[in-house]
């Protein structure tokens, strides 16, 4: 350890079990992945959709996402892949780190609407549900970068700086060896689990429904993406002079920021249903009954309270003698 509160870089990074490896890089990311099917279960059963979907819709969103976040890596970063004497099947060994979040944000979005127009549920509800539960994969996933020692930042003296061994082959030549980094995992994922404490919070405050927790989700991620992407010491390939992940950041935030704003204006109010019209699901007999019972007790309740309120109003009535009587009294007089 080179400081007393720096971070260290684990010598662990997995086991195998025969002749298969088993690495710490793909068990982070498996566990994002269980987590955030569980937390968008658990958003869409509040909503009435059995969660049993989830999984019908990861079937075609998790292997389109992992394809496609592989695919963006490898063509944001060509010159690692592409060069005199390279081994091509360096392309598609993702064990050995190298995915792209927003690569991984096309090809699983185009799995879920594949997935949610096959299951019936609306596409907006879906990622409304599923937002929060990205950022939480996110940022378990990205514990796997410590584990393989990648994703740092340009040099720092802060206390937590992250210690990359020297001959690690990204250390960058010509630093000392005591050299610390900014462990912009640790930053990403830090930001990330905040990100998904707000849009829980701000989804259940102002019902955003149609889409508008993911715009927000587009926001927060791509604000805190922006600036961490300035920090690299392994910049991606530079379009108009800007790093091209940092564009494409910035770009992300401002697309959420107009969808946000263009969802609100075109649907103000609630998702009539989490389901496509015509696909909600078909109530069995038994359920109709057990249904036609519990408002048949409801409403044999609500008849029983009114007619004892109803009594309980009579027993304290005041007998109101005759005006006939009285006028009849005065006249006399």
């Amino acid at each position: 350890m080179l400081l007393p509160l720096s971070i260290p870089s684990p010598n662990w990074n997995g086991f195998s079990i025969g002749p298969f490896s088993i690495r710490a890089y793909a068990l982070c990311i498996l566990l994002g992945i269980v987590l955030a099917l569980w937390m968008t279960a658990i958003r869409l059963k509040r909503r009435g959709v059995d969660p049993g979907i989830v999984i019908d819709v990861a079937f075609w969103a998790v292997p389109l996402g992992v394809i496609f976040a592989r695919a963006y890596h490898v063509l944001t970063h060509p010159t690692d892949y592409f060069f005199a004497g390279a081994d091509p099947w360096a392309v598609v060994r993702i064990w050995d780190g190298g995915i792209a979040i927003f690569g991984a944000m096309i090809g699983g979005l185009l799995g879920i609407w594949i997935g949610t127009r096959i299951a019936g549920i609306r596409f907006s509800a879906f990622l409304d549900a599923v937002a929060p539960a990205m950022l939480l994969a996110q940022a378990v996933g990205r514990l796997g970068n410590w584990f393989n020692h990648e994703l740092f930042g340009v040099p720092t003296d802060l206390p937590w700086g992250l210690e990359i061994p020297v001959d690690n082959p990204v250390f960058p030549h010509g630093l000392p060896a005591t050299t610390l980094f900014h462990p912009l995992f640790l930053y990403e994922a830090i930001w990330n689990v905040v990100g998904c404490l707000v849009l829980i919070w701000a989804s259940r405050k102002f019902s955003l429904q149609w889409g508008r927790t993911l715009a927000l989700y587009a926001v927060w991620y791509g604000v805190g993406r922006y600036f961490l992407e300035g920090l690299r010491i392994d910049p991606t390939e530079l379009v108009l002079g800007i790093q091209i992940n940092q564009l494409v950041a910035g770009v992300f935030a401002v697309f959420g920021v107009v969808l946000f704003i263009f969802l609100t204006r075109r649907h103000p109010g609630l998702e009539p249903s989490p389901y496509l019209p015509g696909r909600e699901p078909v109530v069995s007999p038994a359920d109709q009954a057990d249904s036609g019972e519990s408002a048949q007790d409801a409403q044999d309740e609500s008849e029983l309270s009114k007619s004892h309120v109803e009594s309980e109003v009579k027993s304290v009535e005041v007998p109101v003698a005759p005006a006939t009587s009285t006028l009849g009294e005065a006249d006399k007089a």
